[in-house]
């Protein structure tokens, strides 16, 4: 017995040997199933390289890409982070991996909600699930205790974040809980025991309140943002105990106040951006950071010098103090010793010289100093800066002669120098100019002929010349301009004739050469330019006849006044519309126009036409017969005519204007007519003062009810209600200011109808340069540009203002683009106006267009700002695909949308939606915006992001910074941190 007692004890080693084989190799097993469920949920886009070629059951678990093992061989970590997959996270799975330390995910399309199954990962020390598309509130993560690292930031979860299971997360090193739409919150105190985090990244996530002054126990950050939230209050004195901060985000808050004192001991400060807050007072504070990399204070009150010490640091390169009151000189050592990209100091009231060695070091791509007081003349280093794409210097008060390489810089977009007092000429060297688009130096005292060379500067699509004193002829190869829309010459001293060559550019749409000494005959070529909307040549020395050519363009404006020349106005421009565009040519009849001399048979009217006069005779009685018919047909156009002569007016400016009462009536014209829409139609103004301005002509009642209405004094009763009420909305919407909303400059009001006077968008909408015939090749700078501009307006209207103004109907057709496909909201609150203006009884109520609306509409009747959001998600799917929100390829009762996310299924497909103008370069930042226009096209409202988040998505899609590696923890893990774009005005 003792024998075998004594054998067993030998053996003992080996079984249990054997008993942990088993067992590992069960649980090896275990691992193996568990990894294939997680590739069942999980699908990779891009087939090419299909991380889950290796996944499968003749492979150990730790050959499988993406995944690595601890020394006993169990699954340590699982990174699948980039790799474009989709699907939904099985936590439930993953977290039966019992050694799991590390699960990054992030920057994927994974959705759906995640349960509370994460809570038993409790060795977890890294958790990534950011920049994905999940949807309802994210766990309670109490149990893990262990974490380290969690990056929840663009991940798509909204509902309250459960800051308390924060509270046993002592060891917690990096925190990146920004954009996503929870709901608000004042700032969490379970953070500020957080105190070994270097990284805390609270950006967009709805805080309000203040910032506790606690902040200065996490003296280990290296980062702190906390931008795009609702925040209020000074910035607290404790926050310069953070004496390793790197970065500093603080922008686009309620913060008021001035820099904390002692701001200076950060001075390793690289990143500060305060902007787009209420903070004021003198930037002393700032002169004592050397290593500062990029400051941003722009949109603020800060007042003051800029500090002397900005021109001595050596690592500047990005510089945004736009929209300030600083006062004095700039350093004139700035960008002296540093790399600078980008300096931005516009609307300011700072004097003296330019800097000049600002593009030193030959890397400057943004100059910008608009709307200040500087004086003197560029530095002729500029025009060395070969860098440089946005020259922008106009509404100063600076002189001399323009260096000549400024014309010829190779990769400039812009040159805009307008309202200065600059002479001499612009040189040959504009012909180097290969990237130039707009030429804008208008309001100056500029000279000389214009050079041949400027044809060679292919890129131009504008080019502002008026009120100058340019001279001579003008280049008959400007016609190889094929890009060029506008042409703003008037108020010079050109002299000899047009060239025929302006007849090739075919994109023409505004051609103003007024107040010249131009002569010889007018092109009949101009006649057969496509997209001319604009034509201004008056007050010249043009002779000849008008070429009959003219009368195949459909023009708001023409004005030929006050030439030479002769013969028979064209049959076809004798019309209202043009009554004053001939005069002061005595030289001119017409067989219509009652103020000049009747054309005689010997005055230049052809056989031709005598004979079709006599045929027109002849069958005057068909024709009236027709014109009865014609009558009847437009019967309510001309009551509306009549009536709006009949009726009394108020007229209600809230901006200085130019112009009567009297001038916008007269133009509410059938010939004026530019659009219709369900809110009314909109016409087309010429002041006398050449001004455009945009009418919408709104009517408070049924057109065939009006004479019946005149009889009832208790409805004119209510009428005046509403119109106080109408009165009451448009003074609200009146007081909007800002760049990317169109202006309203005054409304005219009646019992029966009521205009608004906007200002007038040439290029006319998104929709038409998108859709339609007038369309142009957008690039995706442009789009990008668009969608940014429009999202700022958007989030103006609801965030920017006392009370929200939600639009209703946001769409391409309601984002106007101005001389400079800069956008601007259109119609804003529109809906609510031609609400106040109908009758109570009334049911018909603008909620959207079809593509756009939102689906709750179709189910509450009921509009919250979440619905814009919808809406402009469309908006941006337009932009990225090229196609409208309704097209037949997406099948019966589909739309865009629904289009949309039928094709996520693999990368090809989801490429394959982009437009096919937009080059491959672009396809990788142009599916980042899609995935903005997925989360803001959210079937639940809640789960939409903020027009605020909107804007901030946008922006950091076209980031110019690389991935930033930051070594966070002793075994050389790293973390990236994309840097936010550098914001520039781009007026």
């Amino acid at each position: 017995m003792s024998s075998l007692t004594d054998r067993r004890i030998t053996h003992l080693p080996l079984y249990l040997l054997f008993l942990l084989v088993c067992l590992l190799s069960t649980a090896a097993a275990d691992e193996l199933q568990i990894l294939l469920k997680l590739k069942s949920t999980l699908q990779a886009s891009n087939t090419n390289n299909n991380i889950f070629n290796t996944w499968n059951s003749t492979n150990s678990v730790c050959s499988f890409t993406g995944i690595a093992c601890n020394e006993n061989g169990f699954v340590r970590d699982i990174d699948l982070s980039n790799q474009n997959l989709s699907g939904f996270l099985a936590a439930d799975a993953i977290c039966q991996l019992e050694s799991l330390e590390t699960l990054s995910l992030g920057f994927n399309f994974l959705h759906g909600t995640i349960k509370e199954d994460l809570n038993n990962c409790v060795n977890l020390k890294y958790l990534d699930l950011g920049n994905n598309l999940f949807s309802g509130s994210f766990p309670d993560i109490s149990s893990l205790s262990r974490l380290e690292h969690l990056h929840l930031n663009y991940s798509g979860f909204s509902g309250t974040f459960p800051w308390k299971s924060l509270g046993n997360m002592t060891g917690l090193i990096r925190l990146s809980l920004g954009d996503n739409p929870f709901h608000q919150s004042p700032f969490p105190t379970e953070v500020l025991n957080l105190n070994k985090l270097i990284w805390l990244y609270l950006s967009n996530c709805s805080l309000g309140g203040s910032i506790p002054k606690g902040i200065g126990n996490l003296t280990e950050l290296i980062n702190l943002e906390l931008s795009y939230n609702n925040m209020i209050g000074e910035i607290p004195s404790e926050i310069t105990k953070l004496t390793k901060l790197w970065q500093l985000e603080l922008y686009d808050n309620q913060f008021t106040g001035t820099l904390p004192s002692g701001l200076r001991n950060l001075t390793n400060l690289e990143n500060f951006d305060a902007s787009a807050n209420l903070l004021e007072g003198d930037l002393s504070e700032l002169g004592f950071l050397q290593n500062i990399v990029s400051l941003q204070l722009f949109e603020n009150s800060f007042s003051g010098e800029v500090p002397t010490e900005f021109g001595e640091f050596k690592k500047l390169v990005n510089l945004s103090l736009y929209k300030n009151k600083l006062t004095g000189p700039l350093p004139q050592k700035l960008g002296s010793w540093s790399k600078i990209d980008f300096i931005d100091i516009s609307e300011n009231l700072l004097t003296g010289s330019i800097p000049p060695d600002m593009c030193k070091m030959g890397t400057m791509r943004g100059f910008l100093l608009v709307q200040n007081k500087f004086t003197g003349e560029i530095p002729a280093n500029y025009a060395k800066c070969s860098t440089l794409k946005r020259f922008r210097v106009n509404i100063n008060s600076l002189s001399g002669v323009v260096p000549p390489g400024i014309w010829g810089l190779p990769n400039a977009h812009i040159i805009d120098l307008t309202s200065n007092q600059f002479e001499g000429p612009i040189t040959s060297d504009i012909g180097n100019a290969k990237m130039l688009a707009k030429l804008v130096v208008s309001y100056n005292q500029l000279s000389g002929e214009l050079p041949d060379e400027i044809s060679k500067a292919t890129s131009l699509v504008s080019i502002v010349l008026n009120n100058n004193r340019f001279s001579g002829n003008l280049p008959g190869s400007i016609g190889d301009l094929r890009h060029l829309g506008t042409l703003y010459l008037q108020s010079n001293r050109f002299s000899a004739s047009i060239p025929d060559s302006l007849g090739n550019c075919n994109l023409l749409s505004d051609l103003n050469m007024a107040e010249n000494s131009l002569s010889g005959d007018i092109p009949s070529s101009l006649g057969s330019l496509p997209t001319l909307n604009s034509l201004n040549l008056s007050q010249n020395q043009l002779s000849g006849e008008i070429p009959k050519s003219l009368a195949s363009l459909r023009l708001s404006l023409l004005d030929l006044s006050h030439n030479r020349l002769t013969g028979a106005i064209p049959e076809s421009l004798s019309i209202a519309a043009y009554n004053s565009s001939f005069s002061g040519n005595s030289g001119l009849c017409s067989t219509d126009i009652s103020s000049f001399p009747q054309c005689s048979s010997g005055s230049g009217m052809s056989k031709d036409v005598r004979t079709l006069i006599i045929c027109f005779s002849a069958g005057s009685a068909i024709l009236l017969v027709s014109l009865t018919c014609f009558l009847f047909l437009k019967k309510r156009e001309k009551d509306e005519d009549r009536s709006l002569k009949e009726e009394s007016w108020d007229i209600k400016s809230f901006h200085e204007i130019s112009f009567t009462e009297g001038e916008i009536l007269d133009s509410i014209r059938q010939e004026n007519l530019i659009g219709k829409g369900g809110s009314g139609n909109v016409y087309r103004v010429l002041l006398a003062n050449g001004k455009d301005l945009a009418v919408k002509h709104i009517w408070n009642t049924d057109p065939s009810d009006r004479k019946r209405f005149k009889s009832m004094a208790p409805v004119l009763a209510k009428r005046g209600g509403k119109l106080k009420e109408f009165n009451a909305e448009v003074q609200m919407l009146s007081s909007i200011r800002h760049v990317n909303v169109v202006k309203l400059y005054c409304s005219i009001t009646s019992e029966d109808s009521s205009l608004l006077v906007y200002e007038y968008m040439p290029n006319g909408s998104l929709w038409d340069q998108l859709h339609t015939c007038q369309k142009m090749k957008l690039d995706w700078e442009t789009r990008h540009e668009i969608a940014v501009g429009a999202a700022k307006g958007l989030e103006y209207l609801h965030h920017g203002l006392e009370r929200l103004v939600m639009h209703r109907d946001v769409k391409s057709s309601n984002i106007l683009l101005d001389e400079f496909l800069k956008p601007k909201i259109a119609d804003f609150g529109l809906a609510k106006i031609v609400q106040a203006t109908a009758d109570k009884d009334s049911t018909h109520v603008i909620a959207g267009t079809p593509g756009y609306i939102a689906p709750e509409y179709g189910y509450t009747y009921k509009v919250n700002e979440k619905s814009d959001v919808y809406s402009f998600g469309v908006v941006l799917m337009e932009l990225v695909t090229g196609k409208r929100p309704i097209e037949p390829e997406f099948g019966e009762n589909k739309d865009i949308v629904s289009w949309v996310s039928s094709m996520l299924g693999s990368r090809e497909s989801i490429l394959s939606m982009v437009d096919s103008y937009i080059p491959e370069v672009n396809k990788e930042e142009v599916i980042k915006v899609l995935r903005i226009a997925i989360l803001c096209t959210a079937r639940v409202p809640e789960l939409r992001p903020s027009m605020r988040s909107v804007v901030q998505m946008l922006e950091e899609a076209h980031e110019t910074f690389k991935l930033l590696k930051i070594v966070i923890s002793k075994d050389g893990a790293a973390a990236d941190k994309k840097m936010k774009v550098v914001k520039g005005i781009e007026n």
